[in-house]
């Protein structure tokens, strides 16, 4: 046993002494009290995995203690301890909460597997209690929608309004724009939040697979149908089925969602008997569903059953505020994650994220952050750990105005001849700084600069005698 913290409470003397000298032996931190109220006094103040309490002393009574432990929220483990022996006592005990239940007097064999037993459910408690706690976080991390601006409070609004309302839901937006996150909170905050949240992104599934992926199949309907298997729809029974892309699916598909909404059945795969469901439909698309229905490819009478209330929301770009507050969100979270060490944000980074475009808008917020939080060794996240393809097409950009305006006087009063010999009067002032910044950073060792540059070792050797750079100094 490790060193768990055990109360023994007894009026009786030498029964304290004889727990607590066993307990010990086998490597429990005891603490132990001769009344009913030190035994209160000492279990309120937590941190006690297992309570060893004796029915009748002083002051509360183990039954008294068991039962306001219970009512104040403490979750250590409690044995009665009685010279009594009755059925009333025994039953009263553990209908109030007591682990075990143990007659004086007692075998210490038999106390020691009762303590054993309790202790081990103790620690059990604990990791559930600590896993739950992980699944509330998780749940409540997958339904919190982050951002405060008006563009995204527009949208709230409207969401808090259909959340209750048993109709079906199209939520329009970019990819990355937080879709299933939205419906997942309509969920959590409709009539069906006790029952399943189904998502299926049926852009991602093959066409011919759609079919069976939705609906189930029978066994035997196709090769390789070994068993029967329910599809989304019946795992959505009785909550809510997301269906991310649905302006991807095929025409035949349409019309089977159209007569699922419709009837609220349908057949599986194979199937002759009709299974009856009740489903919330929220769907969702990154498409523009009016002009895929003026192009035939998607059925209006589809987009009249799918769009009970239209939600849309706006991308990052648009959301002015919402960047900065999401980046603090997503590098508190991923720091948390990956190492427990706190970041931050400096000046230039902020700066970055905010002129950035964001075309892949809150799923690519998310990804850069997180890449971030991996590589960069920075307790200050910079502009440079970002890594965002615009800041670099600046810096290459930059780099490449700055050399062009350097070299454009030059060409422009070359003379003839000078023309003729362009490359090789430019390149020497091109290579010698290059050369001399590589070697300075590797302090003058010619392998590593040669690695770094790409190039043979004689081949740098010689363009350091035709160049004429001097590497004395740069030698370790």
């Amino acid at each position: 046993m490790s060193a768990e913290r055990v109360l023994v409470a007894d009026d009786d003397e030498s029964v304290l002494w004889v727990l607590e000298r066993f307990l010990k032996e086998k490597g429990l931190d005891v603490v132990r009290a001769s009344d009913g109220d030190q035994a209160w006094k000492a279990l309120s103040g937590r941190g006690f995995s297992l309570a060893l309490l004796d029915i009748n002393m002083p002051g509360k009574d183990g039954l008294k203690l068991l039962t306001e432990a219970r009512e104040a929220g403490l979750d250590s483990a409690v044995i009665i301890m009685t010279a009594e022996s009755s059925m009333k006592n025994t039953l009263e005990a553990m209908k109030l909460g007591a682990f075990d239940y143990i007659t004086k007097p007692f075998d210490l064999g038999e106390v020691e597997l009762a303590v054993e037993r309790a202790i081990e459910n103790s620690r059990l408690r604990k990791k559930v209690s600590t896993l739950k706690e992980r699944l509330l976080q998780k749940l409540s991390d997958e339904t919190v929608f982050i951002g405060k601006s008006r563009a995204v409070e527009e949208v709230f609004k409207k969401a808090g309004k259909v959340a209750a309302r048993d109709v079906t839901v199209l939520v329009l937006g970019e990819s990355g724009t937080g879709k299933e996150l939205l419906a997942r909170i309509i969920h959590v905050n409709s009539t069906r939040a006790d029952g399943p949240f189904v998502a299926v992104n049926t852009a991602a599934v093959p066409r011919d697979l759609m079919e069976s992926e939705l609906f189930g199949f029978e066994k035997g309907a196709f090769t390789g149908a070994v068993e029967s298997k329910k599809g989304k729809f019946e795992l959505a029974d009785g909550g809510t089925l997301f269906l991310d892309e649905v302006g991807d699916m095929s025409p035949d598909l349409q019309a089977r969602l159209l007569r699922v909404i419709q009837e609220r059945e349908f057949y599986r795969v194979g199937g002759r008997e009709p299974v009856s469901v009740d489903v919330r439909i929220i769907a969702a698309t990154n498409q523009d569903l009016e002009k895929a229905v003026a192009a035939k490819s998607f059925r209006e009478d589809l987009l009249f059953r799918l769009n009970g209330i239209t939600l849309t929301l706006p991308p990052l770009r648009d959301r002015k505020g919402d960047v900065a507050v999401l980046a603090a969100h997503f590098l508190e979270k991923f720091s948390r994650e990956f190492d427990g060490e706190p970041r931050s944000f400096d000046r230039s980074a902020l700066e970055a994220l905010e002129s950035y475009r964001w075309p892949g808008n809150v799923r690519e917020l998310e990804n850069t952050v997180r890449r971030a939080v991996l590589l960069s060794r920075n307790v200050n996240i910079g502009a440079e750990d970002l890594a965002l393809p615009e800041e670099r097409a600046r810096r290459e950009e930059s780099i490449e105005d700055m050399i062009a305006a350097r070299l454009r006087p030059i060409i422009d009063k070359a003379d003839h001849r000078s023309r003729q010999e362009l490359y090789s009067f430019i390149m020497p002032y091109m290579e010698r700084p290059l050369i001399r910044l590589v070697l300075e950073k590797t302090r003058g060792n010619q392998v590593q600069a040669a690695e770094m540059l790409g190039i043979n070792r004689n081949t740098l050797r010689k363009k350091i005698r035709e160049l004429d750079i001097s590497t004395g100094k740069l030698k370790r």
